[in-house]
């Protein structure tokens, strides 16, 4: 594969930005080599500055449920546009996107825009803390929930491709006020509540865990966080900057059927555009600013374009089967690289809810915790990636994150690419164990 433009682009960026990315993972610092810099994409494919063509499982990171470049987005980004970008005022894009949201989501009642994911979950943290007046915060460990200083503790695949728990520059008082404790243990939520009790402001968990590997949650353990917050007062929250609006309409909090007090919402609700929104019950909301006392703010919250690419992609998503489909096509995928993969023998599994998908190198069935990611497991995963570059097949540069789906790849497309998954399968695991 040819990268003689990518390497030169490459070669300026770093002159330009802190390891010539403006995201670290996009740096290809865990399986090596250079990055691709992408100048097109068309439905499930994306085209690289040497002209090099790729079928796409990283879809920016999930939000692009419709694949690149899609009509429907486009036509609402380009009218929209043609009346201007942003105007600091409320906007009819903010209602119509708002309405479709709050009119097919049982769970919310009220919803505040923001400019990404990170700013959804900071934001949701801070009106926690108003609404209860308490200060500490749980979390847990391998769950990512953007770059938020209190919740920047034993996070997601960024930190650990990094090979790190947490951030420089974090003050050690911020890191005080969060606790983090193990997936899927009980005991040690029940500990840290009463051990704090009266001092926690919210529980935050993302309900599918999509950014150490997919550690899929039992139902009891999501109900279990649910009761213990009734019953000592903490609000839930729900981070489904990933999964909300992929697994279903109504993200986790439907699929599980559980009731979280916040929510934080990203990716598919932008079309591809920067977008974020936390949202809640009338009566926690009405504790944001202008109406309350907590305050919170952007410029370009809102903003017209992003409203209108985000309502082009839900109407899509509403249609009847949409997610049935979604799901079809991914087990069928999936299935056809375990059939030859167990045949092999290959201590290999791939793990998926709904659309999204993440390949395992270990026999487990389930994963609940980060601890039980062998980071020699990696190694295979270096191998596979290179190998699936050359067989155009773009994932996302690490083995800690999850792939996607969406409704652009063909039968024909994930045939195709479960063939080059097939072979380069088999190169990983002849070179690894060779060594």
């Amino acid at each position: 594969m040819i990268k003689v433009n990518s390497e030169k682009l490459f070669s300026k960026a770093k002159s330009l930005f802190p390891g010539g990315v403006n995201s670290p993972v996009r740096a290809f610092k865990s399986v090596g080599g250079t990055p691709l810099f992408i100048t097109k994409g068309d439905g499930c494919r994306i085209w690289d500055a040497d002209g090099n063509e790729f079928i796409d499982f990283c879809c920016s990171w999930g939000p692009l449920i419709l694949g690149h470049n899609n009509e429907q987005i486009r036509k609402a980004i380009v009218e929209t546009a043609n009346n201007g970008t942003s105007f600091g005022t409320p906007t009819v894009q903010e209602n119509i996107l708002g309405d479709l949201i709050l009119s097919n989501n049982r769970f919310v009642e009220r919803i505040r825009f923001v400019s990404s994911g990170t700013e959804a979950t900071m934001s949701a943290l801070r009106l926690a803390r108003g609404y209860t007046g308490r200060n500490k915060v749980i979390k847990f460990e391998g769950c990512y929930h953007g770059h938020v200083d209190a919740l920047l503790v034993k996070a997601g695949s960024g930190l650990a491709t990094l090979g790190t728990s947490t951030s420089a520059g974090v003050p050690e008082a911020f890191a005080q006020e969060t606790i983090v404790l193990p997936l899927n243990d009980r005991e040690a939520v029940k500990n840290a509540v009463s051990n704090y009790k009266g001092q926690i402001a919210c529980v935050a968990i993302e309900p599918i865990p999509a950014n150490n590997g997919l550690l899929i949650q039992g139902n009891e353990f999501l109900q279990f966080l649910r009761d213990i917050c009734t019953e000592h007062g903490i609000l839930l929250l729900f981070d489904e900057v990933i999964s909300g609006f992929r697994i279903g309409f109504e993200g986790a909090a439907g699929y599980y059927n559980i009731q979280p007090d916040l929510i934080a919402f990203g990716k598919i609700i932008g079309g591809g555009m920067p977008v974020g929104a936390y949202a809640s019950s009338e009566k926690i909301m009405n504790c944001v600013s202008p109406m309350g006392p907590v305050y919170q703010a952007g410029t370009l919250s809102g903003n017209p374009v992003a409203m209108a690419a985000g309502a082009a992609a839900l109407k899509v998503c509403l249609t009847d089967g949409f997610y049935e489909g979604m799901q079809l096509k991914t087990k069928n995928f999936i299935d056809q690289i375990l059939t030859h993969t167990t045949s092999k023998g290959y201590s290999f599994n791939i793990h998926q809810m709904g659309s999204i998908f993440w390949l395992a190198f270990s026999d487990k069935v389930t994963v609940r915790r980060s601890s039980h990611v062998d980071p020699e497991s990696m190694n295979y995963f270096t191998v596979l990636h290179h190998e699936l570059l050359e067989r155009g097949i773009y994932l996302g540069p690490s083995g800690f994150e999850v792939g996607f789906i969406s409704s652009a790849h063909t039968t024909e497309d994930l045939h195709i690419a479960a063939s080059a998954f097939i072979e380069a399968l088999d190169i990983a695991f002849a070179s690894v164990t060779a060594n």
